[in-house]
C-alpha cells in the first residue's frame, strides 16, 4: 500500500540520479549567477528575453558536477555529449543560423569604420559593444526570437530545455567567457578569417557605416578655432598659454599597442622574444611612467590651487 506523498503514488518515477562522470567539463562558477564576463552576460540576457533563461536552473548541478563529456561549437551548431541516467550519453545539439556572406561583408564593414573597433579586434580583444556595428546595418548578431534557436536532445524528457540542454547553455555561457569570438564562429565567421578580412578592408576606402561616438576623453574640451597662417604672420610664433596649464586625459588605451598588435605578424625576435612584444611592453612601461608623472602633476597643481 503506497504511502501518502510517495511518488510512485502520485503517478511519478523517483528521481533518477546522473551516472558520475570523469573528466566531464566542469562549470567555473561554483554558485551565483552564470558566467562574468559582458559577452556571457549579454547571452544569457538574449536567453531570458527569450524565455530560456530562467529555466537553466535545471542544468545548473549538472553543469557543476561535469557531466557534460564533450562540448563543441561549429558554424551553425553547437553539438554536446551529456551523461543522465542512462548508460548511453544523451545528445545534445544547439542550432543557430549563420550569417549570410551579405550580412558578414556589411558587418565587416561597419566594423572597420570604426577605428576603435577595429583596433580592438586586430589586437584579439573583442569590443564590448560590437553588437552595435551589427545593428548599424540591420544585422542581428543574437536570436532576436526563440523560434531562431533549436535545442534538442535525445532524452526522453519533453521539456525544452531539459536538463542536459540546460547543462550545455551553462557551460556555452562560460566558454563565452573564455574566448568570445566563439559567438561569432556559432553565426558562421571563423576568427582567423574575419581578421584577415579586416586588414584587407583596412587598406581600402571604406565609407562610414558607424558614426563614432562621442565618448572619449577630449569630447568636453573646447574646440577653438585657429585662424589662417597668413592672419597671424606678426605673431605666429608666440606661444599660446603655458605649457604648465596645458593637462591631458591620463586615461589608458582601451587596447595596449593596439598598432603594433594590429600589424601583420612579424617573423622577429629581440632577446628570443617575438619583437611586437617586445616593443608592446616598452611602450606599456612608457606609458605607466607618463601616466604616474602626469597624475603627480595634477595632484599637486590642484593642492596648490587650494592653499
Amino acid at each position: 500500500m503506497p504511502r501518502r506523498g510517495d511518488r510512485w503514488a502520485d503517478g511519478f518515477p523517483p528521481p533518477a540520479k546522473p551516472r558520475p562522470v570523469e573528466g566531464g567539463i566542469v562549470a567555473r562558477s561554483r554558485r551565483g549567477q552564470i558566467g562574468e564576463s559582458w559577452w556571457s552576460r549579454r547571452f544569457l540576457e538574449v536567453l531570458e528575453s527569450l524565455g530560456i533563461g530562467g529555466r537553466l536552473d535545471r542544468g545548473r548541478t549538472y553543469a557543476r558536477k561535469g557531466q557534460v563529456i564533450a562540448m563543441d561549437v561549429a558554424p551553425g551548431a553547437v553539438t554536446a555529449s551529456v551523461q543522465g541516467s542512462r548508460a548511453r550519453p544523451y545528445r545534445v545539439r544547439i542550432a543557430l543560423a549563420r550569417l549570410s556572406e551579405a550580412d558578414w561583408r556589411r558587418a565587416e564593414d561597419a566594423m572597420v569604420a570604426r577605428a576603435s573597433f577595429l583596433a580592438a579586434l586586430l589586437a584579439g580583444e573583442m569590443p564590448a559593444d560590437i553588437e552595435t556595428a551589427f545593428e548599424a546595418c540591420s544585422v542581428e548578431l543574437f536570436p532576436a526570437r526563440h523560434v531562431e534557436l533549436a535545442g534538442e536532445c535525445s532524452c526522453p524528457d519533453w521539456a525544452n530545455p531539459c536538463k542536459h540542454l540546460a547543462a550545455v547553455y551553462y557551460l556555452l555561457a562560460e566558454a563565452f567567457d573564455d574566448d568570445p569570438f566563439l559567438m561569432l564562429r556559432w553565426r558562421g565567421r571563423e576568427r582567423d578569417e574575419l581578421l584577415r578580412n579586416l586588414r584587407a578592408l583596412r587598406g581600402t576606402d571604406v565609407a562610414p557605416a558607424v558614426p563614432e561616438r562621442d565618448d572619449d576623453p577630449w569630447a568636453s574640451v573646447e574646440r577653438v578655432e585657429v585662424p589662417a597662417l597668413d592672419e597671424r604672420l606678426d605673431d605666429w610664433w608666440v606661444a599660446g598659454p603655458a605649457l604648465g596649464d596645458l593637462r591631458f586625459p591620463p586615461d589608458r588605451p582601451r587596447v595596449p599597442a593596439a598598432t603594433l598588435r594590429g600589424l601583420e605578424p612579424l617573423d622577429r625576435t629581440a632577446a628570443g622574444q617575438p619583437v611586437v612584444e617586445v616593443v608592446a611592453t616598452a611602450y606599456e612601461v612608457i606609458t605607466e611612467a607618463a601616466r604616474t608623472r602626469l597624475g603627480g602633476d595634477t595632484r599637486e597643481s590642484r593642492s596648490s590651487a587650494g592653499r
